[in-house]
Formats: structure tokens, sequence, C-alpha cells
């Protein structure tokens, strides 16, 4: 009997394994920590130089003669399938501004604010550090929160991670991004064209006003869509912004509302039961097809526009996009000496920034804000949550690293630069699983004993 006990428990243990590791964000975050180990393996391996000479060759479309459009390949990567990456977490993002999580201002405000004092703080430690020296022009490093990264550790942690948690780390890396993106343009930017950039905008304006006019068609979206994308890309400011402002566009109401569905769905069942059912099916019948047509177009028409354009991206967002973009940015030759990077103002700089002004700064601006009264923070997660979500937002790598190739020219600096990021972005996301771990194991404690309680005597 015992064995039996054992043999069922061990059976358990591996469908809960299996259903864990099909949960898309966790096998998302597996494939992610396997992509970066790849890219550091080829960056420090004898096919370095092949590596990085396929990510600076040119893809190319000619669509005639005169007419072509080509990207490297790290750039396609970089400018393009990020795009889309913001694009999925900006569609997130808005259904829970909408309808969600974000829907009260008091809640949404939490996130936004901790977004600034995720950026101020770090600035402030890395300005401070390297005031006077050429190294200041790197401040913008430490500001970022890698959504790629930090998405991948909280599903690794899966169900010990409140879902409500996951949306808060949503909110404030996407804000946190933005605030990247809009340093890079106004600090970073070395030539900005105001023709691409008021074309984007144009286009913008004309994606909302589809959507103020009730278009639903997600074709016409996608047709502006990447013209606003390739309109982002000439103008000098980072595309993948034009990925957060094209989800803002999306419509979230659908073409057929439910109760119209239930009205036509119901006529339409009475006449498919009027149909021969007992002697043909619908290869036989005509009428049958013709019914159960009408049925699938309705149903699909009843799903909101912006539900349908997520569905449709999160699986490629989550096993092609995230993975690609680790093996093509994670590729940093560790050939530097630790004591060299811990010991710069630079290495310092960053280190701090990101591993100890991250979590300091969200932490204070998320109190002040509840101090003031102006956010609150959902019941189903407490302080030690907004620690360990704090310490992991402290994964900076992929802003932060596009803001080290703009800040700096000098080889030796990039390389202390990618160096520092890398161990503070991993220190960042072990601290703060643990962190997670801990807040969450001591949340099961609590509510054992609450259960436990009322039959004590």
């Amino acid at each position: 009997m015992g064995q039996s006990v054992r043999n069922q428990s061990t059976i358990g243990y591996i469908r809960e394994t299996a259903t864990k590791f099909l949960d898309r964000e966790t096998a998302g975050g597996i494939f992610l920590i396997i992509a970066t180990i790849v890219a550091l393996l080829l960056a420090n391996s004898k096919w370095a130089g092949a590596y990085h000479h396929f990510l600076g060759d040119e893809l190319l479309f000619e669509f005639s003669e005169h007419l072509s459009f080509g990207l490297t390949i790290e750039e396609w990567i970089n400018d393009g399938l990020m795009a889309i990456f913001f694009l999925v977490a900006g569609l997130e993002l808005k259904r829970e501004v909408m309808v969600g999580e974000l829907s009260s201002i008091k809640k949404a405000s939490a996130p936004l604010l901790a977004a600034l004092g995720g950026m101020a703080v770090p600035a402030l430690i890395f300005i401070s550090l390297n005031l006077g020296t050429e190294n200041i022009k790197g401040w913008g490093i430490p500001m970022a929160t890698d959504i790629a990264y930090s998405l991948g550790i909280i599903g690794l942690l899966g169900k010990n991670v409140p879902r409500q948690l996951k949306t808060f780390l949503i909110a404030l890396a996407i804000a946190d991004d933005i605030g990247a993106i809009l340093v890079i343009a106004l600090f970073y930017s070395n030539e900005l064209s105001w023709i691409y950039l008021g074309s984007g905008m144009g286009a913008f304006g004309v994606l909302l006003l589809m959507n103020w006019t009730g278009i639903k068609n997600l074709i016409w979206y996608i047709i502006i869509g990447i013209i606003l994308w390739y309109c982002f890309l000439n103008s000098g400011i980072h595309p993948t912004i034009a990925g957060v402002l094209f989800a803002i566009t999306i419509p979230i109401v659908p073409k057929l509302d439910s109760k119209i569905l239930k009205e036509r769905t119901a006529t339409n069942v009475t006449n498919l039961e009027k149909t021969e059912l007992e002697k043909l099916n619908p290869l036989q019948d005509k009428k049958q097809q013709i019914i159960l047509k009408a049925i699938k177009t309705d149903t699909e028409n009843s799903r909101p526009p912006l539900l349908k354009l997520e569905n449709s991206l999160v699986d490629f967002n989550a096993f092609f996009i995230i993975p690609i973009f680790a093996v093509a940015n994670a590729g940093v030759k560790l050939d530097v000496n630790l004591i060299e990077v811990v010991s710069s103002s630079l290495g310092l700089g960053i280190l701090l920034g990101l591993g100890i002004g991250k979590v300091t700064g969200i932490g204070i601006f998320t109190l002040i804000g509840q101090k003031l009264g102006i956010s609150e923070l959902h019941s189903a997660f407490n302080w030690k949550h907004i620690v360990g979500i704090g310490m992991i937002a402290g994964i900076g790598f992929t802003m932060s690293l596009f803001i080290t190739n703009l800040a700096f020219s000098d080889e030796s600096i990039i390389k202390i630069s990618k160096i520092s990021i890398l161990i503070a972005s991993l220190l960042a996301a072990l601290g703060g699983a643990i962190i997670l771990l801990l807040a969450s194991n001591k949340r099961k404690i609590k509510k054992e004993v609450e259960e436990f309680s009322p039959g004590v005597m």
C-alpha cells in the first residue's frame, strides 16, 4: 500500500511538473535562459567571429528595381521583432487598464509611481559616482527594466507569485521602458527626423480615428501599424515605442455584442434543428454548412479585436521573439577581470544603480504614493512582494545594453558596461526570486493558520 501511495505521489508530481512546464510563461522563461546561455557560449567560443558576422549580415527585401528595404539581422531583431514584443505587452496592459486590475486610478498610479522611482534613483546613484568623468554619458544605463527577462523570471516562479503582481510588473516595466525610450530620444539621439516623426504621429492619429469611428477589422490596423513602425524606425526614436502606441489604438469592443450573439445563435440553432440532422451530416447538407458557418462567423465577431490580436501573437512572442532576442544580444565576451569591473566608477554605478537603486526607488516611491493616498496596492501582495519585484526590476538587460552602445564608442568601456549589466541583472534575478519565494511561503503558512484557527477551541 505504501508503495502504491508513493507511486501515486510520483505520478502526481510528474503531472504537476509537466503542467507547470507547459505553462506559457514558465516555458518561455526556460527558453529565455537557454537562449542567453547559448549566446554567451557563442560569444566566448571559436565561433564568436561567425556569430557576430551573421548578426551584421543584411536581410534585404526588394519589391522592384528601384524599391527595396533592408536591415541587418540584428536590427530586424531589435527594431522589428521587439516592436511586436512591446505590442503584446501593451495589449495586455490595455486590457488590464480597461477591465482588469489597473482599471482604478489608485491601482494604476502605484506602478507608475514605482517606475518613476525606479528610473530616478538608479540614475542619481550613477551620476553621483561618475560626475566629472567621461562615463557620465552612461547615466541612462541603470534606468531601464527588461520586460522580457523580468517576466521570464516571474513565469518560472509560477503560482508562487500572485497574478496581480505580474500585472504590476508589466505596468511598471512598460512605463519604465517608455521613460528610457524618451531619455534615448531626448539625450542619446544624434538626429531626429521631424518629417518621419510627424508622419508617425499622423499614422497614430489615423489609428485612433479608426478606433473612434468603430472600425473593427484588424487588417486595416495592421497595415497602418506597419507604416507607424516604419516612420518611427526612421525618425531617430527607437521603433519599439511604435508597438506600444499601436496597442493603445486596438479596439476592445467586439463587432458583435453578447446580446445580439445570443439572439442570432438561438435563431441559427432553431434553423439547424429544422434540417435533416438525423439523416445527413454537414458535408452532405448545404443548409447545415451555411448555418454552421454563420454561427462560426458570429462567434468570431463577438471576440474583442484586442483579445484576438493578443492571443494570435502571445505564443510567437514567448517562444520565438524573446529567445531570438536573447541569442542576438546576450553575447558578451567575458574576458575582463571582475576586480576591474567592480572597482571602476562605471561598473560600480551600473551595479549599484540596477542592484540597489531600482529596489530602493520603487519601494520609496510606492510608499510615498500610499502615504499621500494617491495609490494603493492590491490585497493579493504585500511589501515583501514589492521588494522582490523591485529587485527583479533591476534586470536591465535589453535597454541598458542598447543605451550602452549609444553612450560609448570606446570598446573597453563598452565591455565593462556590458559585463556590469550582466552581473547586476543576474544578481537582481536571483535576489528577487528568493525574496518572492520567501514571501509566497509566508503567505501560505499564514493562510493555513487562518484555515486551522476556527477549529481550535
